[in-house]
């Protein structure tokens, strides 16, 4: 989700994202200003004109001026050689994929940089959008970036993007909540742990329910955390891939779908909750767990900031893993985030890939971690006493980020997904032993192109 929340569910925007600048080889190592003002400004220093520097396109999903920030770092970084545009793309994930692809499919040669979010990454890559990521910088960039970042940007084996920053959930507990339901968050905890104690306390669950990509988000850990995948094998032919949904794993995860919607402890309008619904039912009294992007600890702060939330709230707020779906299974949470892809028609790739590994330091990420709260992809950052003073959860997302399972790897991602969403939706409705067969049939019947979603 980017889940604009999730992420690129991954990526959340504001749903879900610090290096050494300067020469990018090193690789650990005012935002708001417009993005007209400092290109010119840069093309001013390096004297302007048709004479000046390339000005490599940069199209972002939208943060809160992060991204800016940092295309404005790395132009002055860059010595003169290359200056940085952004260009937004639309808020939510899809539409920024169509909008790429539309424009990559005419070979737009003015799409030097792209942030990706990883579910598509596939899909662009195995249609040549992509410009070969050369070996030395895969090697540079690769360095002590957590598995699942890495997982995200590769494709048949080869690293086909730079990861920048990485997002997964955690599970969010009231403390007063948990210890008064005698549950002890210091050890693992299952779903059924989680309802029980929510309904010894009469406390809500907040979960995504919503039909979105948010819904394949849950799905997706609840199968991997069960030990199988949404889609087990991947073939040359779409209409070959075998899927997992049916399979032992796939079934219970559709049981405890189907038991937490169904718990009692969850709000009225589950079937159509996001992750930013969720937030607030946890705000408010009723609040006991949550299963959520970071995006919530500063959304609470600014909240008590404002005014309109007490401190006593965030206060209370406890973090932990993801809950784990059989109690001797360990635990695979969601991964999202943002990936950068170079267009495979750009006119100055070495440049894009040199303006790539700069976005993607350790500083630039330790910055936008703690100023857009976007997790970084860096093992390094979460060192940083910056990023643990902002965000005293940074060890367990560190932590979530390394068992975190990617999404289904395939070209064909928006299909898969779509036929989930479908099938899975409402929640409350979903039947382990019918669901799971007719979500198989329906994406089976997609990518042998009998159906259309």
């Amino acid at each position: 989700m980017s889940v604009s929340h999730a992420p690129g569910a991954g990526s959340r925007v504001g749903t879900a994202g610090g290096r050494t600048p300067g020469r990018p080889a090193r690789r650990r190592g005012a935002i708001g200003a417009a993005a007209a003002l400092v290109l010119a400004s840069s093309l001013a220093a390096c004297g302007g004109g048709s004479g000046g520097p390339p000005t490599l396109t940069w199209y972002i999903n939208p943060d809160s001026g992060g991204q800016q920030e940092i295309a404005s770092r790395c132009s002055d970084q860059a010595g003169c050689r290359y200056t940085i545009e952004v260009s937004q793309l639309p808020r939510d994930s899809p539409s920024q994929r169509e909008q790429l692809v539309r424009r990559l499919a005419a070979n737009d040669d003015t799409i030097d940089i792209m942030s990706l979010d990883p579910p598509y990454i596939p899909e662009f890559a195995q249609a040549g959008f992509l410009a070969p990521v050369p070996d030395d910088v895969a090697q540079r960039v690769s360095q002590g970036v957590v598995q699942s970042a890495i997982e995200g940007s590769t494709w048949n084996g080869k690293l086909v993007a730079v990861p920048f920053w990485a997002n997964t959930q955690l599970l969010w507990y009231r403390k007063s909540v948990a210890q008064a339901a005698g549950l002890d968050m210091t050890q693992p905890v299952t779903w059924d742990q989680v309802v029980a104690a929510a309904k010894s306390q009469d406390k809500l669950i907040g979960a995504q329910g919503i039909r979105s990509e948010s819904l394949t988000v849950w799905l997706n850990a609840l199968i991997e955390s069960a030990g199988g995948h949404i889609v087990e094998q991947v073939t040359a032919k779409p209409e070959d891939y075998r899927l997992g949904l049916t399979s032992d794993a796939g079934v219970r995860a559709a049981g405890v779908m189907r038991d937490v919607a169904n718990s009692g402890q969850v709000g009225p309008g589950f079937s159509t909750a996001n992750e930013d619904t969720n937030a607030t039912g946890f705000e408010s009294s009723e609040g006991g767990f949550m299963v959520n992007w970071p995006f919530v600890w500063p959304r609470a702060l600014s909240a008590v900031e404002a005014g309109t939330l007490d401190q006593s709230v965030p206060d209370d707020y406890g973090w932990a893993m993801y809950p784990r779906v059989d109690a001797d299974k360990p635990v695979a949470p969601p991964y999202g985030g943002i990936n950068l892809g170079i267009g495979a028609f750009s006119q100055h790739p070495d440049l894009a890939f040199e303006a790539a590994e700069c976005i993607s330091s350790d500083e630039n990420q330790a910055y936008y971690f703690t100023t857009n709260g976007n997790p970084a992809s860096s093992t390094a950052v979460y060192d940083d006493p910056d990023v643990l003073k902002t965000f005293p959860q940074a060890p367990v997302i560190r932590e979530s980020l390394d068992m975190a399972a990617p999404r289904p790897q395939t070209p064909y991602y928006s299909e898969v997904s779509g036929g989930i969403q479908r099938e899975y939706h409402p929640p409350s409705d979903v039947d382990p032993q019918s669901t799971p067969q007719q979500a198989t049939d329906l994406i089976a019947a997609v990518l042998r192109g009998d159906q259309l979603l």
